[in-house]
This record gives C-alpha cells, sequence and structure tokens, in this order.
C-alpha cells in the first residue's frame, strides 16, 4: 500500500502548487460558484505570496510555542520544578479553552494590528500538545535508563542532553506535529487584524459571498495541512527508529 501513499502525496503536493502558481487553471470549475459575473479567481493578491505568509506565521509561531512548551516541560520534569506541573498545565490549557478570536479581541490594543497579535494567539493555542507530549516523554523513560547515566557520572543537564531528550524526542516531535497541524488552520483568522495569510482569500469570500474565493483558500490550506502532517510524521517515524536503535 505504499505506492498508494506516495501518489496520493505526490497528487496533492501537485494539486497545491497548481492551485497557488496557476490558479487560472481551475477558472471552468470555479466559475458556477460565482454569482453576478465576479470572478472565479482570487485576484486582490498573490495566492503564492499569501500561502508563503501564512506558512512564515505558522513557522514562526510554532517554534515559539515548542521551545515555551518544551521548557516549560522540562522544568516540571525536574525534582525542583514538579510542584510548578498543576500551574503550567492550567497556563497550557488557557491556550484551548480561550478562543483564539477572544485573545485577538485582546491583543489588538495592546499591540496593534497585524502579525503580533495573531502570533499571541498562536502560541497560545499551540502549547497545550507540546507541554503534555513534552512532559509525557520525559516521565515514561525507563528508570534503569536514567541510573545507568547517573553510574556514567553524568551531571543533571549532561543526562538530559544526551539521554532523556532523545528518548523522548519521538514524543515530543507527535505533539509539535499536532500543533502545527492545529495552527494551519487557526492561522486563516489572522487575516481579521490585518495579518497576511490564506485567511484573506477566506474572507474575501465570505464578505462577497463568493464561494469560489472560499473554496480556493480552504482547500489551500486542507492540503498544506494534509502534506506538513504527513511530513512531519515522516520526521517523527524517523526519529522514533533513531531511538530504537540506540537503544
Amino acid at each position: 500500500m505504499n505506492w498508494v501513499a506516495h501518489i496520493a502525496r505526490i497528487s496533492a503536493l501537485a494539486l497545491l502548487l497548481a492551485l497557488v502558481l496557476k490558479p487560472e487553471l481551475f477558472k471552468p470549475m470555479l466559475e458556477p460558484l460565482t454569482e453576478n459575473g465576479a470572478p472565479a479567481i482570487y485576484n486582490q493578491g498573490s495566492l503564492l505570496d499569501l500561502t508563503l505568509d501564512h506558512l512564515a506565521l505558522v513557522a514562526a509561531s510554532s517554534l515559539i510555542a515548542t521551545i515555551l512548551a518544551l521548557l516549560a516541560g522540562v522544568l516540571v520534569t525536574r525534582d525542583a520544578g514538579a510542584e510548578f506541573l498543576p500551574l503550567s498545565r492550567s497556563i497550557a490549557n488557557i491556550g484551548q479553552t480561550f478562543p483564539p478570536v477572544a485573545v485577538l479581541a485582546l491583543a489588538v490594543p495592546a499591540v496593534g494590528f497585524g502579525v503580533k497579535p495573531t502570533m499571541i494567539a498562536l502560541v497560545l493555542y499551540g502549547l497545550l500538545p507540546i507541554f503534555e507530549n513534552t512532559v509525557a516523554g520525559l516521565k515514561q523513560l525507563p528508570q534503569t535508563t536514567l541510573e545507568a547515566a547517573d553510574g556514567m557520572g553524568m551531571t543533571a543537564w549532561r543526562r538530559l542532553a544526551s539521554v532523556e531528550l532523545p528518548l523522548a524526542l519521538p514524543v515530543i516531535l507527535a505533539g509539535v506535529r499536532v500543533s502545527v497541524v492545529i495552527n494551519l488552520g487557526t492561522a486563516t483568522i489572522g487575516s481579521t487584524v490585518a495579518a497576511k495569510g490564506l485567511g484573506e482569500v477566506i474572507i474575501a469570500g465570505l464578505n462577497s459571498s463568493n464561494t469560489a474565493f472560499v473554496l480556493q483558500g480552504g482547500v489551500i490550506v486542507a492540503l498544506l495541512a494534509i502534506l506538513v502532517y504527513d511530513g512531519l510524521g515522516f520526521v517523527e517515524r524517523a526519529a522514533a527508529g533513531r531511538t530504537r536503535g540506540s537503544a
């Protein structure tokens, strides 16, 4: 069945490239979705540029969320920071329970319109999966492995960097994978506060009742999510195989 998966990946990538590089190819299919002579292809900006802006926004917010969640996860799995686990978990949960739109509404008066409030919302929204997986990955390590590292005279920091984090990496990457895919969809709301991204296409379609625009933006975001999820899954499996090989 591997060949089926490969064909699906190539097809999804080809469709994505066609949508952002040659959108006019889809004009005959999209025209029936328009009314009153409205354009079938988004014409208020470059789909390629908006896609790259969208990916850059998600990548930057995911990197920040990963660093924060990883630091917090390491802290609360140390003896000195164990008491902060409930507080850290509550903070991470806020991002998932507090709607991103509400975060934007609170952030705009403080930092203005554009990328900054969107980044705040995406970072908060992406913390929980990475934090929980970091804690789970570090806590499930075999005690015998940790004792062997101590027996070799490793310091706490060297044990963390050389043993714990590499062994927990597949679990951590699974959390990053989920977080990134969630934020790929969530990032579309950034266009409501003037952040560049594919949300512009969807919102333009909603404002003008142009289903063709909505479909273009939605399909591109969906294809990005599928391809990124698949790509990060490959990285996750490679890390897991490397971990098993070194065990």
